[in-house]
């Protein structure tokens, strides 16, 4: 497990963590999340020591982390830009605490996509660490 790459990966998802506070909307995210991932897959493909699936599963549960505490941390900055968003966590609930529940459900759900893309990748790049990575 190469700890350096999650945590430097991660930090797409801490700049998200922010970017999503204040700056990106709702429906702009997911796209901004599409290219993260494939960038984070292709970059684990080839940087990582194997263990591809492991990489880009716990890449996801760090930036888990970071969204869930800002989200949580800036809840009044995030509720001014996300309305519908809180609208439907307070029909579950108290939307705060819905965040702290929430957030690694969905961290763990992108975890395992970004860990299956991170292994395809892995199948079509040429590693680092590969015998013929000089080639």
């Amino acid at each position: 497990m190469s700890f350096r790459l999650i945590l430097a990966l991660s930090l797409f998802g801490l700049a998200m963590a922010f970017a999503t506070v204040w700056v990106v909307p709702s429906n702009i995210e997911p796209w901004c999340w599409l290219g993260i991932f494939a960038v984070c897959a292709y970059i684990i493909a080839k940087r990582a020591p194997k263990r591809y699936f492991l990489h880009g599963l716990c890449v996801s549960l760090v930036n888990c982390v970071w969204i869930t505490g800002a989200h949580y941390a800036f809840y009044d900055a995030y509720a001014a830009h996300h309305a519908q968003e809180i609208a439907m966590s307070a029909q579950m609930g108290a939307p705060r605490t819905m965040m702290l529940v929430v957030g690694p459900i969905i961290g763990v759900v992108s975890g395992i996509v970004l860990g299956f893309l991170s292994w395809v990748f892995s199948k079509l790049v040429v590693s680092s660490h590969s015998e013929y990575a000089g080639w």
